[in-house]
């Protein structure tokens, strides 16, 4: 999805690092992810501690889930980013690595800091929604 179709909002604080909203054109077909986890290949939370080696996992298996239905970063119109800690440190370090990853794109975003996530020792989980056009789904 082109920048183009996030929304301009002027009368916002213009400092952010993410646009206050966006809009999918006419024809446009969403796709919704499920929270991408820091699962290795055997399935357990890898690099357990280690706030942005999860979340730059994280990054990789949401790209791959969007890939599967035919979309990309550059295709996000909304993203959560859970954190599972109280320090706005960790926060920080989660998002540096998603913002890095969503390049010029900057959709708007969430960023919570959580009491606990699904699997032992994960500290990271993101979710997106993408819009495609609307024959580009598979």
């Amino acid at each position: 999805m082109a920048e183009s179709f996030l929304v301009d909002v002027p009368d916002l604080h213009p400092g952010v690092p993410y646009a206050y909203a966006a809009a999918p054109p006419a024809g446009y077909r969403l796709v919704f992810t499920a929270g991408a986890c820091p699962l290795n290949a055997r399935g357990r939370v890898a690099a357990p501690g280690d706030v942005a080696a999860q979340a730059a996992l994280v990054m990789d298996h949401l790209e791959t889930a969007l890939r599967a239905a035919g979309a990309e970063l550059g295709d996000v119109v909304r993203s959560t980013v859970y954190v599972a800690s109280t320090a706005r440190e960790d926060l920080a370090t989660a998002w540096d690595v998603v913002r890095s990853r969503m390049g010029d794109h900057p959709a708007p975003s969430t960023l919570l800091g959580v009491a606990v996530l699904g699997w032992p020792d994960q500290l990271v989980e993101v979710e997106a929604v993408a819009a495609v056009p609307g024959d580009a789904l598979r």
